[in-house]
């Protein structure tokens, strides 16, 4: 089981993600700017519900045309260090975290 301590002596145990509700995701980038780990990115859905490429950091570059809204997808899950940071900042909590004992880990 992957339960470590805090510099103080508490416990902790990680809680990975495993999941993004693009459905609840607005695309607000707040996770992905806390995440030093590349776990997530950003993306558009353009009108056939389809995933196109954006940009995150230039909003000026991305050609609205091409889609109507953007999601953020989960692309390296297996870079997570389970610190939680992106489901802190989620204003829609739209992420699924599961504790490493769930895990199996």
């Amino acid at each position: 089981m992957s339960i470590f301590s805090t510099r103080d002596g508490k416990p902790w145990e990680p809680t990975y993600i495993t999941a993004i509700d693009g459905a609840k995701c607005i695309g607000c980038g707040r996770c992905h700017k806390v995440c030093s780990r590349d776990v997530m990115h950003l993306m558009g859905v353009n009108e056939d519900g389809e995933l196109v490429g954006c940009s995150l950091e230039n909003d000026d570059d991305d050609d609205d045309e091409e889609f109507v809204r953007k999601v953020m997808v989960l692309d390296q899950a297996g870079n997570c260090i389970g610190c939680s940071a992106c489901n802190r900042v989620c204003p829609k909590d739209c992420q699924t975290h599961v504790k490493a004992s769930e895990l199996g880990l």
